[in-house]
């Protein structure tokens, strides 16, 4: 058995985990990164990139087929092997990025790594390793409930959806979130019939009468079918979903059903520290501490924050803190920031904290002028602020969601009022004007001045 000893053990080459080793590096540690694969982070090899390759094909097609509301005769047709070869392509050139970067790491080593003591890790391959601290960024997996073993053949996950070959003639896409609403409405609109289905009531992250309302823009593209209780058999060679109500026969079945932690083989019982009732590490977030351990988690290995770029900041954290034990220190973290890639937008900016009264603004994106000249006029917004009119957080379903939501993460991060975002300019024509409302209704609700100024810009209704 081979033995080796460092600073930091880094288990996992993810985003977390690469930041992670790249920071206890730079803090002067001597590091190990471990990882069965090395095949590239999740974004880049089954997530953000492939997924978004899909969309932009999507958003494609959609837009042919929208032409002749613009008074432009054109006619899609959708060549599903073309469409998925240049996902697959892509896909390839982001991820032997990714893998380039594994040449910079000094010391990597290729296998499972599972506790063996709070200091020690055995590989499967053979090695031994023996660490001053240890960094847990092993990711997610996706969930796939037991009662889909009997058509497994038949089934798909971020995971292998994107090895597809050819377009699918009829999809059913199990859950209705984040994941699960982006493919499904971009299967939707390069001409599969799919079918979108979710035991609960919650819609690419929004809920209550906000997620129906998005349920409903939705439907303009697919069926979808919230509070269904599936069941699920074969139909020969399809499969056949039912639930209360309703059945449908699909070609393929995309599980998108939550991404738990992976942390599975670990063993975690030898490392000594608290695990919560999903058996995830009890961690601190601002030093990503497993109780007063030398071992730290981050990324989607402690499901707190599953986004790449906080992955990238966890990392960074836990590393530097990995490689100082003796002066661990907790981190300012970045406002929460949640984006579903769907059209519209859904994007959900910073949070409110515990008992603190609010007062909400709210716009509607039915009639807003730039939206209805692009025929994308769909969507709503809820801001919410304090007594005082700073912004706390912001529920945008709008065009252009994404790029909107990096406007109010920067202004909930400096503190701003919905008065001192109304002063900023805001040109004419955009999406962005749809704000104003929503802003001035929180600082209406403050009994705040609303600092509307003709020659600053349009008034809300002006064309």
């Amino acid at each position: 058995m081979t033995s080796i000893d460092c600073d930091v053990a880094v288990i996992g080459a993810g985003t977390a985990g690469l930041a992670a080793e790249r920071h206890a590096r730079k803090n002067g540690a001597r590091t190990v990164l471990i990882d069965p694969a090395f095949r590239g982070t999740t974004c880049a090899a089954v997530g953000c990139m492939p997924s978004k390759l899909l969309i932009a094909a999507a958003s494609a097609a959609h837009a042919v087929r929208q032409a002749p509301e613009f008074g432009v005769n054109a006619k899609a047709t959708v060549d599903g092997k073309a469409v998925m070869a240049r996902v697959r392509a892509l896909r390839d050139h982001f991820v032997a990025g990714v893998k380039d970067s594994y040449d910079e790491v000094p010391q990597k080593l290729k296998g499972r790594a599972r506790f063996t003591s709070a200091t020690t890790l055995k590989l499967d391959s053979g090695e031994e390793v023996t660490a001053k601290a240890i960094v847990i960024a092993t990711g997610a997996a996706p969930s796939v409930p037991k009662e889909y073993e009997v058509i497994s053949d038949l089934v798909l996950t971020n995971e292998t959806v994107f090895e597809l070959e050819d377009l699918p003639k009829r999809l059913g896409v199990i859950g209705a979130g984040s994941l699960g609403a982006e493919l499904a409405q971009a299967f939707a609109r390069l001409g599969v019939e799919v079918t979108l289905l979710d035991s609960g009531t919650g819609v690419a992250g929004l809920k209550g009468e906000e997620a129906a309302c998005m349920a409903d823009f939705l439907r303009e593209d697919m069926a979808v079918h919230l509070e269904a209780e599936v069941k699920v058999a074969r139909d020969g060679a399809a499969a056949r979903l039912d639930w209360d109500g309703g059945s449908v026969t699909v070609d393929r079945i995309l599980v998108a059903a939550g991404r738990p932690p992976a942390l599975k083989g670990l063993g975690l019982e030898a490392a000594g520290i608290e695990l919560d009732d999903h058996g995830t590490p009890v961690f601190d977030k601002g030093t990503l501490r497993c109780g007063s351990s030398t071992i730290f988690i981050a990324g989607d290995a402690n499901h707190d924050r599953p986004v790449l770029h906080e992955a990238t900041a966890e990392g960074s954290i836990a590393g530097r803190n990995a490689a100082n034990l003796s002066d661990i220190r907790s981190a300012q973290r970045k406002v929460p920031m949640a984006i579903a890639f769907t059209h519209p937008n859904v994007a959900t900016v910073g949070h409110v904290p515990e008992r603190t009264e609010t007062v909400t603004g709210q716009a509607d994106y039915a009639d807003q002028g730039r939206a209805r000249v692009e025929a994308r006029n769909r969507g709503f917004v809820r801001l919410e602020g304090d007594a005082e009119g700073r912004i706390l957080s912001a529920t945008l379903c709008m065009p252009d969601g994404e790029h909107v939501a990096h406007y109010f993460a920067l202004a909930i991060s400096q503190g701003m009022t919905a008065a001192e975002m109304l002063d900023q300019p805001i040109y004419h024509p955009t999406v962005e004007e749809g704000l104003r409302k929503a802003l001035s209704q929180i600082c209406q609700n403050c009994n705040l001045p609303v600092p509307w100024d003709r020659r600053s810009g349009p008034q809300p209704g002006d064309i």
